[in-house]
């Protein structure tokens, strides 16, 4: 049976915590803490990374390493490490988790090299899949069943807006210090965390199975070679042998990993879950949900610093308001969802997610940033009212003896959608930049033609250099950046309306039923 969250002498043999509220609130507390951290370093370095560059000489595949090697090590390792904290001890997973999260942040402080960089960041990538997973199943076998939605809803909120908070605190340090100071800084938090996380009490199962070592290695060659194919399309492009082969392979590695586990008495992962609508719809409007998410990110972010010309910490500032609805519905998800049912929920706030989309194809050259900002809060609103909902359907799904799991299959949804998003959005932003700016630049020499149609960073970089003509060339590939925005835009709105209406048919209502099942049987009368 799991060990309950308080003293030894407290300790029951009934899954969940026999403590008092106010255990139950610290462990809520330094769990939301957790996984701040661990989702503000996916972030911490998008303003960093042009004085990261000038101090190493890093290439920009290397600088793009730096920011994914982090993320590829923490998506392969989510679901082994979840199992390994249901067998040892979610805590213990937890601590470990921390102190190589820090030892890997803190490390790119000391070494300069960009292979060292991306080693260290890999480190820390490897730390954060032992503490993400670990900080959810905490709180769902510490929370009775009636109180869990609550609980859920505050850590989605809060892993919801990690991102932004991490864009925020790097673009203060930077303001005063150096880039050295944003690895110090993620390096201290997971040290002060790993104190906080002492106090709070232990939780495994003691009859856990053995951990599945075939079925780890299996899914996390699949999910490592499938994610970083991903993150290579919108440099590479989706044709590149070297994405569709990853994207293959991965997926023919995940299929293994079904097979075997199919077969196996006590599975890593129970893939059989996936036929249940509640685990199922969980998994995948969580993918939808953090590719909107990121998409967003990644394009927005652009804009607002490259159209509207703010700073690195005025843009952070800027997705302040991202978390405000965010917040507000994550933590509220417990009064609603039981109202609504998760299929309500659900298909109305994707479809609050792909009206925010359209919004944004409607922003200009010359918008201001309220016209930047409300669309952003209707995006975020819909966000917000699926996030606890999903992973409340995932965790809810799982027996308690298997929440390491379960979190770990929430968590590694997020990163997939996430990369997903950023995959589909870089694409199209990417693709339709050149293809917009590179026949209005015939009159242009080839030096600067090269360049200019990469990216818009480097268009206005050239254009600075060209004296009177650097103007013509700045507007010209400002134009082509908002066309590419748009048709960016435009096509993650039709992406989640059409997750919208499946989910519609294919998530359970109030009643536990699906439309689709309900109609079959009316059918059938007939």
């Amino acid at each position: 049976m799991v060990e309950t969250l308080v003293r030894p002498d407290q300790r029951t043999d009934a899954i969940g915590i026999s403590g008092s509220p106010r255990a139950r609130t610290w462990t809520l507390t330094v769990a939301c803490m957790g996984v701040a951290l661990v989702v503000a370093s996916m972030t911490a370095l998008n303003t960093a990374l042009g004085d990261l560059a000038v101090a190493t000489s890093a290439t920009q595949s290397q600088l793009n390493w730096v920011v994914d090697g982090y993320t590829v090590a923490l998506a392969c390792l989510l679901l082994p490490a979840g199992a390994i904290g249901d067998r040892y001890g979610r805590r213990g997973a937890l601590l470990a988790g921390l102190v190589i999260f820090a030892a890997g942040s803190i490390a790119p402080a000391i070494v300069h090299d960009p292979v060292q960089i991306i080693a260290g960041r890999a480190l820390a990538g490897v730390g954060a899949a032992f503490v993400m997973p670990a900080t959810l199943s905490l709180l769902t076998v510490a929370y009775p069943k009636d109180q869990r939605l609550k609980a859920v809803g505050i850590w989605a909120g809060t892993a919801g807006s990690g991102g932004v908070l991490g864009m925020i605190g790097s673009g203060l340090l930077l303001r005063f210090w150096d880039w050295h100071a944003i690895f110090w800084s993620l390096g201290i938090a997971g040290l002060a965390i790993f104190a906080l996380g002492c106090t709070v009490g232990s939780s495994r199962d003691k009859n856990a199975p053995r951990v599945d070592s075939v079925g780890a290695v299996l899914i996390g060659a699949a999910v490592a070679i499938a994610v970083a194919a991903i993150l290579e399309a919108p440099t590479r492009g989706w044709s590149d042998p070297l994405v569709w082969g990853g994207l293959v392979v991965g997926a023919v590695l995940a299929v293994v990993f079904g097979i075997v586990q199919l077969r196996r008495q006590h599975p890593l992962l129970d893939v059989r879950l996936f036929a249940e609508a509640d685990f199922a719809t969980g998994v995948a409007s969580i993918v939808v949900l953090f590719g909107a998410t990121f998409g967003f990110f990644y394009i927005g972010m652009q804009y607002v610093q490259q159209i509207m010309g703010y700073s690195p910490l005025a843009t952070a500032i800027s997705f302040g308001p991202f978390m405000v609805p965010l917040g507000i519905f994550s933590a509220l998800s417990f009064w609603y969802v039981p109202k609504l049912g998760l299929r309500l929920v659900l298909c109305a706030g994707t479809l609050l997610m792909a009206v925010g989309f359209a919004c944004l194809s409607r922003l200009g050259l010359h918008s201001t940033y309220l016209e930047f900002a409300w669309p952003t809060l209707v995006l975020a609103t819909g966000i917000g009212i699926c996030t606890a909902p999903t992973t409340s359907a995932i965790m809810g799904a799982v027996p308690d003896e298997k929440q390491g799991v379960a979190s770990a299959v929430n968590d590694t949804s997020r990163e997939m959608g996430g990369a997903l998003g950023i995959a589909v959005a870089g694409s199209i932003l990417a693709g339709r930049y050149s293809h917009e700016l590179a026949p209005k630049l015939a009159g242009f020499p080839a030096p600067v033609r090269g360049p200019a149609t990469d990216s818009l960073a480097k268009a206005v970089e050239v254009a600075g250099k060209l004296g009177p003509t650097g103007r013509q060339l700045a507007d010209l590939s400002k134009a082509a950046f908002l066309a590419a925005l748009h048709a960016s835009t435009i096509t993650m709105a039709m992406i989640v309306a059409v997750a919208a209406v499946l989910i519609g048919f294919w998530a359970p209502g109030r009643d536990g039923r699906q439309l689709r099942l309900v109609r079959r049987v009316r059918a059938g009368r007939r």
